[in-house]
């Protein structure tokens, strides 16, 4: 399948975010919202705004265009908006793509946003929405019982899906089909639309019958049922409510100030990080992302500090310690993260430049949990 720029391929459109209908505006008072939410005032769609503007425009674009940060997806395609339901969207915003640049948001797993917040998330990105929902039927769709993997595989590769979505569904250049979060909640229906419909205003083609590069019925439930070969069981265990703790910031603190001169005056890349590290340099690596992104992997002697909660302990951190920031994106947090201690008057800092998963590629050390 040809490569997107704007919400690729089979899953580029496959798993974008959205959101749960708010439940105040079913009921006629939009003045409702959740104790908990971050915003307690305006409509959904005003809450959603000033949500959507902090935790997602910086990847996703500000009118839902994609493709601001690392191939993110565009939300405001009327054929993703057409057939993601809402279940789909919300559980997309809260638990994430775990692997990947999509963080959790949810408290669910540490994150900042309360159901409320996802759902005036959601309601705001349905403002976007043109074309009337597919409706049921779409997340009804069973394939052919006679759908075979073998067969599937084949026009996987023959197709070009694997040249934008990776062997296996994984480490294309594009989304990670294989992943265990977009399984679980995405339909077989789904998935037929996507590949059959394509992402018009995409270089996601239509792959329905007929078309230039068409697919029978048959041939699309078979990529389907390869798809469906990969599913396993998400992580569904809640994290607790995150605060961060500087205290023990410091790597190597005896250790001697590393020689950075960061380019244009703000990336370092990886391969200098590492080897200063080799050498005992003294640094903190900052970890950007959010808390549960951290847990699932991060580099080995980093400290968790969202780029949304670095305010509360941005007085505790060194001024004369390099301070290297990074996250997935591999830019667009940790960047934020950059731009608040400079403002802070902080002159020690950088940017790890081809960010935590070129790291991950390397070899170089990494730690699972807290």
């Amino acid at each position: 399948m040809a490569r997107m720029l704007s919400t690729t391929s089979l899953a580029v459109a496959l798993i974008a975010l959205a959101c749960v209908p708010d439940p105040a505006a079913e009921s006629g008072n939009d003045d409702v919202a959740d104790s908990d939410s971050e915003s307690d005032t305006g409509t959904p769609e005003e809450r959603g705004a000033a949500l959507y503007d902090k935790y997602c425009a910086f990847c996703h674009g500000d009118v839902g265009q994609g493709y601001t940060a690392d191939n993110a997806n565009a939300l405001s395609n009327q054929e993703f908006l057409r057939i993601a339901s809402d279940d789909f969207l919300a559980t997309s915003i809260r638990y994430g793509r775990p692997g990947t640049s999509m963080s959790a948001w949810g408290e669910d797993k540490a994150g900042p946003l309360s159901d409320q917040d996802i759902d005036d998330i959601v309601t705001f990105i349905r403002t976007w929405q043109e074309l009337p929902s597919a409706g049921p039927e779409v997340d009804a769709y069973e394939i052919d019982e006679t759908a075979s993997i073998l067969r599937g595989e084949t026009y996987y590769g023959v197709y070009g899906c694997e040249d934008c979505h990776g062997i296996q569904g994984v480490g294309g250049t594009f989304m990670t089909l294989e992943n265990p979060w977009f399984l679980t909640t995405v339909s077989d229906g789904y998935l037929r639309e996507s590949i059959v419909r394509g992402r018009p205003g995409t270089p996601m083609p239509s792959y329905q019958s007929g078309a230039d590069t068409d697919l029978s019925d048959l041939q699309v439930d078979d990529i389907i049922k390869l798809i469906r070969s990969w599913e396993r069981e998400p992580n569904t265990d809640p994290l607790p409510p995150f605060e961060p703790d500087v205290s023990d910031a410091v790597i190597n603190p005896d250790g001697p100030d590393p020689d950075f001169v960061p380019v244009d005056g703000r990336f370092i890349g990886a391969d200098l990080v590492k080897s200063a590290l080799d050498m005992g340099a003294k640094m903190i690596l900052l970890d950007a992302r959010p808390h549960a992104d951290y847990v699932d992997g991060h580099l080995e002697g980093a400290v968790s500090i969202p780029f949304f909660d670095l305010p509360k302990v941005i007085d505790e951190l060194p001024q004369d310690v390099w301070i290297i920031n990074y996250c997935g994106c591999p830019h667009a947090v940790s960047g934020q993260s950059f731009d608040a201690l400079a403002e802070a008057g902080f002159t020690n800092i950088a940017v790890l430049d081809e960010g935590y998963y070129y790291w991950v590629e390397q070899g170089y050390p990494i730690v699972e949990g807290e």
